[in-house]
């Protein structure tokens, strides 16, 4: 197999399920699909360098979501600082044009994980869904949660963590980068 067949069997095999893991970590279409071009774009570069994938699903796909992992890393770290600054200029992120929310969003059934994730937060205890709320939708910072719960930095930090682990117990999410979600499984 060719590093081309190779990388063109990846992206059959995996486009669609990439972009259902951004969309489902972003919540915003426009993003997730960039995401998904850069991290097919680095696997790219990363195939010219390396010298090819190894006609492997499961090694290749892994190798992919790692590519993927660190996209969205990226996006976390570049994303709050361009947010407070659009913010501070009082500024709105302009709109593309093209408008892919309600084929991604089928894709993904987003409406149904808002939903979830809203009756998850709702059952977690109430200091628990407050700092989130604050500090995941709000997108404040942890001086700033603390400041709203009277609580120390490092407690607030505290609550975050344990509230978005109470969560993930409540949200048994597929992630795609399990072997069963890839289609994968051995028997």
């Amino acid at each position: 197999m060719t590093p081309s067949d190779a990388l063109e069997r990846l992206y059959r095999r995996q486009s669609e399920r990439l972009l259902s893991f951004f969309v489902r970590r972003t919540a915003d279409p426009q993003i997730a699909a960039d995401l998904w071009a850069e991290t097919f774009a680095q696997m790219v570069a990363g195939t010219r360098r390396r010298g090819g994938l190894t006609g492997h699903d499961e090694s290749d796909a892994a190798l992919l979501y790692t590519v993927a992992r660190r996209q969205l890393a990226l996006y976390y770290r570049r994303g709050y600082a361009e947010k407070r600054a659009l913010n501070r200029l009082d500024l709105e992120r302009p709109d593309l044009g093209v408008d892919p929310a309600s084929h991604l969003e089928a894709l993904c059934d987003l409406e149904e994980l808002r939903d979830a994730v809203g009756k998850a937060v709702a059952e977690i205890p109430s200091g628990l869904s407050q700092a989130v709320r604050l500090r995941i939708v709000d997108q404040r910072s942890y001086a700033d949660v603390a400041a709203a719960l009277a609580i120390s930095e490092p407690a607030a930090r505290a609550r975050v963590s344990r509230g978005l682990k109470a969560l993930a117990d409540l949200l048994p999410l597929t992630d795609p980068t399990s072997r069963a979600a890839r289609g994968l499984e051995t028997t």
